[in-house]
């Protein structure tokens, strides 16, 4: 069975419920658009820690110029 996504559903949610504007409700992702409703299975937030250890794994590389 194929799912189908219950577009005035989403768009009540979106411009109801949140009060996006319609530009600003079809600028969004459907992961931005699941952030903001809540939606059940998001993922947990990213906490200083895990923010520390994405820095390391992946740091910003140093160009010409750059402030040290």
């Amino acid at each position: 069975m194929t799912k189908t996504l219950d577009w005035p559903a989403l768009m009540r949610a979106g411009m109801q419920g949140l009060r996006l504007t319609p530009e600003a409700f079809w600028a969004l992702t459907p992961a931005e658009l699941q952030m903001m409703l809540g939606t059940p299975g998001q993922a947990a937030p990213l906490l200083s820690e895990g923010l520390d250890a994405l820095m390391v794994a992946w740091p910003d590389e140093k160009s010409e110029g750059d402030p040290v």
